[in-house]
């Protein structure tokens, strides 16, 4: 069953400390099932309840998992090569399309923004024991949140989505636990979920969200969070519609302990109304980044929720770096007061080429996406083959495979570095490597 290896120790603590040095070290390989807890305890001499608790201990640590009748056996390792690494670098003379990268002449210069924060700092400087979230940025993005319809909720500053995010499930999540995300999404999502000791449940989704009949298969499985992406979703573009909306809050309505994290993060380059399902189940959290309309090295994000999920959010933070630092907080806020990005002129930019790629590849009889957003998502037959034949026709796009999990191939485009004359070429060679796909549903 194990092997060479056989497992030491006399005390719960010790045989469950053993069995996590076997599996970093690799003696103990994924996926292999440990004895029985009867069988192990006879064989070191201790009462059954010893290995029960040492189980337990590695269950909660997510190193095992216990699958009824199959017994425990070792988790998977999370992936050590993430998913953002997985990329196609472009060789000289070949147009790079696959980043996911903003437009830079989108966003706004930030010395100003800069210069003020250092101002304010010089004038009030923040010391340890200070408010982690500064009040002119806690009153800003409360207002933001209610101008949108978020329900009311104190406010908290994170450094980007993600980090929201992993601190929000590991505050409320126990290694083991399933997560519902969407699939196609979110690579660095796809990766964080497993390396919290987590297990990925995959919900579709089409141009309008989340498919309501996939939320409630994982829900009803178990799944004890779900993350959905409001709009300009990464890498499909879809964007919660009203109608989608309603049908997701009664799905959640009925499993009300869920918690809901939801990652507006294509605040402020898209023109879509927000229809927003916090409040619909005990804990839930609203994050919304700036990286998309201010700049991805500005590291922050804005988020409120559950008086709970807040607290223990800030509780963790706390614990970690402490909190977001007040120069970005107040810089952010300056560009915040100033206009200094006027979202309907950004929607319109990336809309500009965007829409028209979208076009020229139906015309082609190609099937994409890209409701909203920077990117557009094409199924293709095989990505290998895909990713290889736009490599050769002078176009580097990303791979699928970052962004999917039990959804068929595809890949992304980006359509932030594009200019009008590129539309038809870029049409052509992706009409070349794809075939059509058949409906709005990505799976």
């Amino acid at each position: 069953m194990l092997g060479e290896y056989r497992i030491s120790g006399r005390r719960a603590a010790d045989i469950a400390a053993d069995v996590e040095a076997a599996v970093g070290s690799g003696a103990l390989k994924p996926g292999q099932v440990l004895p029985p807890m009867r069988e192990l305890a006879a064989e070191l001499g201790v009462n059954p309840n010893t290995v029960a608790a040492a189980y337990r201990t590695l269950r909660e640590r997510g190193v095992i998992e216990t699958a009824g009748r199959r017994g425990s056996r070792v988790r998977p390792r999370p992936q050590t090569t993430a998913r953002e690494q997985v990329v196609v670098e472009a060789p000289p003379g070949v147009r790079d399309v696959g980043k996911g990268n903003p437009d830079p002449t989108l966003l706004p210069p930030l010395a100003d923004a800069l210069a003020a924060a250092a101002a304010r700092a010089a004038e009030r400087p923040v010391m340890y024991g200070a408010a982690a979230v500064a009040e002119d940025f806690a009153a800003a993005a409360r207002a933001a949140f209610d101008a949108d319809g978020i329900p009311a909720g104190p406010v908290a500053a994170a450094s980007g989505s993600l980090d929201a995010i992993e601190r929000l499930l590991a505050a409320h999540l126990r290694p083991g636990d399933a997560v519902a995300i969407e699939d196609p999404g979110w690579g660095s999502l796809l990766d964080l979920v497993p390396a919290l000791g987590l297990k990925p449940v995959p919900v579709a989704l089409d141009d309008d969200g989340p498919l309501p009949a996939d939320v409630e298969r994982a829900l009803g499985a178990g799944a004890r969070a779900l993350v959905v992406t409001d709009r300009a979703q990464n890498p499909t573009g879809a964007a919660v519609s009203a109608a989608r909306a309603a049908e997701l809050r009664e799905v959640l309505a009925a499993h009300p302990r869920v918690l809901v994290i939801e990652d507006d993060h294509g605040h402020g380059i898209v023109d879509l109304p927000l229809h927003p399902l916090a409040g619909v189940t005990e804990h839930w959290a609203f994050v919304r980044s700036a990286a998309k309309a201010y700049g991805p090295d500005l590291r922050v994000a804005s988020l409120t929720g559950d008086p709970v999920s807040l607290d223990r959010f800030s509780g963790r933070q706390r614990l970690g770096p402490g909190w977001v630092s007040h120069l970005l907080q107040d810089a952010l806020v300056h560009l915040w007061r100033t206009g200094s990005v006027d979202p309907a002129a950004v929607a319109a930019a990336y809309a500009v080429r965007r829409d028209p790629l979208l076009a020229a590849l139906a015309e082609r009889g190609v099937a994409a996406h890209g409701r909203s957003g920077m990117n557009v998502w094409i199924p293709v037959p095989d990505e290998t083959s895909a990713v290889a034949r736009m490599l050769q026709a002078g176009w580097a796009v990303a791979p699928g495979a970052r962004f999917r999990m039990a959804s068929p191939p595809a890949v992304r485009v980006t359509v932030s570095p594009l200019v009008a004359d590129e539309l038809g070429p870029l049409a052509d060679a992706i009409a070349a490597a794809a075939t059509p796909g058949a409906g709005r549903r990505y799976v």
